[in-house]
């Protein structure tokens, strides 16, 4: 049972029990999204790419910040329903060339190179396969500069892993936190953080410009919980060698 919840996690099918784990996104994860999406402190003409980006909470609240006519809104996640969910979600800014969304493994996006401004995810990176060459990926698409951030709740990563509903062993932070560095990321960091009653855990990263990782509480709004969040930052300043 655990070990179907942990698949369902990672990539979401079009069917009754991918249906169920959209639900458990939406209720959980509403605050992480929002706050990466603050720590970013995105610019009206800026472009944002967010990974592993589910039902579309993020771009929900991401797209509102791109108003001036060069922002623009990036999205991968490699989840066929995921996709088509958020596809329908922002199908008017879709229209409007102001988002445009990818099928896509981290690993590999069909994204160009130096042309991200800023970078965000939340309860994603545990799921990859290979931490190092989604850090690299990343990197590549930042341009010189930039920002990422991701947010989680530690102690429910923690839990998730101790009942292997999360099978992999990359869960920890240090292990992301090294493959950033790896990748040329600069001033990765982790941070704690607290948003009006919720105590957060943040974690910083920089890329060859800036990044920032940033993790949060898994709450709905207006439901405060008592267990500390973790945000992640990371810059990505330095020139490629």
């Amino acid at each position: 049972m655990l070990g179907w919840f942990g698949k369902q996690l990672a990539r979401p099918t079009q069917s009754l029990s991918g249906w169920l784990t959209t639900r458990f996104f939406k209720f959980h994860n509403h605050l992480l999204e929002e706050n990466s999406v603050k720590l970013c402190d995105l610019q009206p003409d800026e472009t944002v790419l967010e990974i592993g980006h589910g039902p579309g909470l993020g771009l929900q609240h991401a797209i509102q910040k791109l108003t001036g006519p060069q922002g623009r809104l990036l999205g991968v996640d490699y989840s066929e329903y995921m996709h088509l969910m958020a596809s329908e979600l922002m199908k008017e800014q879709i229209s409007a060339g102001k988002v445009k969304l990818f099928l896509s493994d981290v690993a590999k996006m069909p994204i160009e190179d130096n042309s991200v401004d800023k970078v965000f995810h939340c309860n994603c990176y545990y799921f990859w396969p290979d931490l190092k060459r989604g850090a690299a990926e990343i990197h590549r698409v930042m341009k010189p500069g930039g920002l990422m951030v991701t947010t989680l709740r530690l102690d429910r990563v923690i839990l998730f892993a101790s009942k292997k509903i999360m099978t992999a062993e990359n869960w920890r932070p240090k292990d992301y936190m090294e493959a950033l560095e790896s990748a040329r990321f600069i001033n990765v960091r982790m941070e704690n953080r607290k948003p009006s009653e919720l105590q957060l855990q943040c974690q910083l990263t920089v890329n060859h410009t800036d990044i920032t990782l940033n993790t949060e509480p898994f709450t709905l709004r207006g439901h405060p919980q008592t267990h500390k969040p973790h945000p992640l930052y990371a810059d990505r300043t330095r020139p490629d060698m």
